[in-house]
């Protein structure tokens, strides 16, 4: 395509999935690619995507991914040619755009004077105004005077929105509903922008109701050319971040389309644009949801670089946007022009990152004991089906020094319905051990009534709040049944394994066996925070009867795949459990949940901590010892209280016995497996 030459080498200045991804275009183009680590990174998933690798620096990203100087010199020694800075870190980094046209490196992304054009949010809507794009009606010039910016106020109408000028993620920003709650408002606005952004300028705003956050893919070349690639709806968002993108927009018109992309056209021929860029708009629903004809939009911002959210537009036009934006970076002109561009299907990126919903979000370090994945394609487009976007493989760490995405998980259908039904068998198929997680958020998020029928805005998680956040839709009795099957399969295989090595004392088993009378075995667990217990029948004509909730039903089980077929009474459901010491981690179609289990017959005889559930069922932190050196304690009782997974666990005595030493102090970090204190069992 065209008479310029490719790149034969580029850098990688990023990690995680962007890393892999680009790395992944650029193989099947014949470009060889160079990585950059940090200390944290020295084993990561994106270092063995590439040909080559450069140590950068710590793992704090202003000692390693921050400091273009050092991948500037990494670029130069391995002998790249170009510099993809991926998303975030130095993607729009006006000064490392420039010294990377200084040191003769291509930067894969805008010139420096359009990411300058675009930084800032009040001198971008100037710009925009004169480019007709339409805006917000607000106010964005340069005069601060509170005064001033009060009648501007009252001219727009309450309610406002004060937003810092230099800001973003939330920060520097108050909605204000009457006129004489306007100061005291802008004066909070003013000081968290200084604070946050050392400089104190606002812009105000109307305040959009019911607002929907969709933006406009473009791109432009050095020839002058434009296009855009539709549009992503991204509204649902929770701390003014994104969690789910689907394209196209549900509602949208082709004349409203039409308009939207022609805008952000507009947008980027005005800072003379080249490469990849989105244009994000805010889209007014004043007709409601059942009126998406009335929707008006205004310009927000440009983000002058690759999105996160890109592979739903590559799903819906069969395109790679990489592979564009090296093209473009090479000189060559955009591969179509904007009437051989077709929308096909429908596909939806659900983020799926570290964290607990639950706990506000709370981000998750840990490490990916079980890392299960739907069956997927790599990163091409693979048509109505699903693909994973991911930077980390079993077993790999989430450290706390990056962002707390684990992966992204992108599905293409024909319609909207055949992609939330993929969405959805996708989610459950995905199973994640060893930290939290926001999979089953997102399974709530895309079978709520709001986004099941399109009803969208930025304010959807706070509506759906009670389907959404603390929803167990697995139930103890199936939690407890799946415990139990997973405990007798694991002792048949054991015992098969020792018939093939010679006859067994059947005194010495555990399956609670008996010479006479009802085989009867206590269960003991710990679920939602409270212990619970179930009784195991051996039934005299064959079968198990289990006993939990204050219900008794039959039991029975089998093998299926990796998995479990149980039968509980009238429930039946095919359950992956996966079991860590006492903590098990139960997966099923309608949803996952933890179970603990203190095994009283496997524990009854135990004199070491190892022996009883005194050790970290996870990497986590110690919040408090109940006991000290010394104590008598009596079997069940609380030891300590630890914080796993952003949750709190209650360590329990196995055994009567005393308290020899404890092992670690509140607040100390442990690793999963530490011992926490040592007991002595009573004689």
């Amino acid at each position: 395509m065209g008479k310029t030459q490719m790149f034969k080498k580029i850098l990688i200045a990023n990690r995680g999935e962007i890393a892999c991804r680009v790395a992944a275009t650029a193989r099947r183009l014949a470009i060889q690619t160079v990585a950059v680590y940090s200390d944290a990174d020295a084993n990561a998933k994106h270092v063995t995507a590439c040909d080559e690798a450069v140590y950068i620096g710590g793992s704090a990203p202003k000692d390693s991914y921050l400091r273009w100087e050092k991948i500037i010199e990494a670029a130069k020694a391995t002998g790249a040619q170009a510099i993809h800075p991926g998303y975030g870190f130095l993607s729009e980094n006006e000064e490392f755009a420039q010294a990377c046209a200084k040191a003769g490196l291509v930067f894969i992304g805008p010139p420096a004077s359009a990411i300058s054009a675009m930084g800032l949010k009040a001198e971008s809507k100037q710009l925009m105004e004169k480019a007709g794009v339409p805006l917000v009606p607000g106010y964005h010039a340069a005069d601060q005077d509170p005064a001033l910016l009060q009648r501007e106020a009252d001219a727009i109408g309450y309610p406002v929105l004060i937003k810092a000028s230099a800001g973003g993620g939330g920060k520097g920003m108050r909605a204000v509903d009457k006129s004489e709650d306007f100061a005291a408002a802008l004066a909070s606005c003013q000081r968290e922008a200084i604070n946050s952004f050392g400089d104190d300028a606002v812009l105000i705003e109307k305040y959009v109701q019911r607002p929907r956050h969709i933006e406009i893919q473009v791109f432009g070349d050095t020839q002058g050319n434009y296009v855009y690639l539709f549009e992503r709806d991204c509204s649902v968002q929770r701390r003014h971040q994104k969690v789910l993108e689907e394209a196209p927009a549900p509602g949208m018109t082709p004349e409203l389309r039409a308009r939207m992309g022609q805008a952000a056209v507009e947008a980027a021929r005005a800072v003379n644009y080249v490469g990849a860029g989105t244009v994000e708009f805010i889209v007014e629903q004043p007709g409601g949801y059942a009126h998406p004809e009335q929707m008006k939009f205004y310009f927000m911002e440009m983000n002058t670089r690759l999105q996160v959210e890109h592979p739903v537009t590559e799903a819906i036009t069969g395109l790679d946007l990489v592979e564009w934006q090296l093209r473009v970076a090479a000189g060559e002109p955009l591969p179509l022009r904007q009437d051989q561009l077709q929308i096909q299907g429908h596909a939806i990126e659900a983020r799926i990152c570290a964290e607990n919903p639950d706990n506000n979000f709370l981000p998750a370090t840990g490490t990916l004991q079980v890392y299960g994945l739907p069956a997927h394609v790599t990163f091409e487009r693979a048509p109505h089906g699903t693909r994973v976007d991911s930077g980390v493989r079993q077993g790999d760490t989430i450290s706390p020094f990056y962002d707390s995405m684990v992966a992204k998980l992108i599905v293409h259908g024909a319609t909207r319905a055949e992609a939330l039904a993929r969405m959805d068998a996708a989610l459950a198929q995905t199973h994640i051990v060893g930290l939290a997680t926001n999979v089953q958020f997102l399974r709530h998020v895309t079978t709520s009534a709001s986004f099941a029928q399109a009803q969208l805005d930025t304010a959807l998680i706070p509506r759906e709040a009670a389907v959404l956040f603390n929803q167990d839709k697995v139930g103890l009795p199936l939690a407890v049944a799946a415990l139990v099957a997973h405990t007798l399969q694991a002792e048949q295989t054991l015992a098969a394994q020792r018939d093939a090595h010679g006859w067994q004392d059947p005194w010495a088993q555990r399956d609670g066996w008996k010479s006479h009378g009802a085989q009867v075995r206590s269960f003991s667990v710990e679920y939602a925070g409270a212990p619970q217990g179930a009784l195991l029948t051996h039934l005299r004509g064959g079968g198990l009867q289990l006993s939990v909730a204050g219900e008794s039903q039959p039991l029975r089980w089998g093998a299926q795949g990796a998995g479990l077929d149980i039968s509980f009474g009238n429930m039946r459901s095919v359950v992956n459990l996966y079991r860590n010491g006492d903590v098990a981690q139960v997966f099923t179609a309608s949803g996952a949940t933890q179970i603990i289990a203190i095994d009283a017959l496997a524990h009854a005889g135990d004199t070491q901590a190892e022996g009883g559930r005194l050790t970290a069922p996870m990497p986590g932190k110690v919040v408090s010892f109940a006991v000290k050196a010394g104590d008598a304690v009596t079997k069940g009782q609380a030891l300590a209280v630890m914080e796993a997974m952003k949750m709190e666990h209650t360590i329990a005595a196995p055994v009567d016995g005393t308290v020899a030493e404890l092992l670690f102090a509140p607040g100390d970090q442990v690793t999963e497996g530490a011992e926490l204190l040592r007991l002595e069992a009573a004689a």
